[in-house]
């Protein structure tokens, strides 16, 4: 376990003592609900991205087939690099 030290102001210190969020449990819950956030959040911009994207979209075969022939040349280089 870690000890974190930070510096905030007087009157912050004293509204966050009065409403229990200085507790070692208070902060895990707020930092992980961060953490949370902050993954949905880039899970969104990711959506975002792909939905922007041109083209047809794949069906689930054609991708299953593009994993097929990923993992394949994946194999193939590995291949040749333990035999290097």
């Amino acid at each position: 376990m870690i000890t974190v030290e930070i510096k905030l102001p007087d009157s912050l210190v004293k509204e966050a003592k009065e409403a229990g969020l200085l507790t070692p449990e208070a902060i895990e819950r707020m930092v992980r609900e961060a953490i949370r956030r902050r993954a949905l959040g880039e899970l969104k911009q990711a959506m975002d991205r792909m939905a922007a994207v041109e083209g047809q979209i794949m069906t689930p075969e054609e991708i299953q087939k593009e994993i097929r022939a990923a993992r394949a040349e994946r194999r193939a280089r590995e291949a040749r690099a333990a035999g290097a």
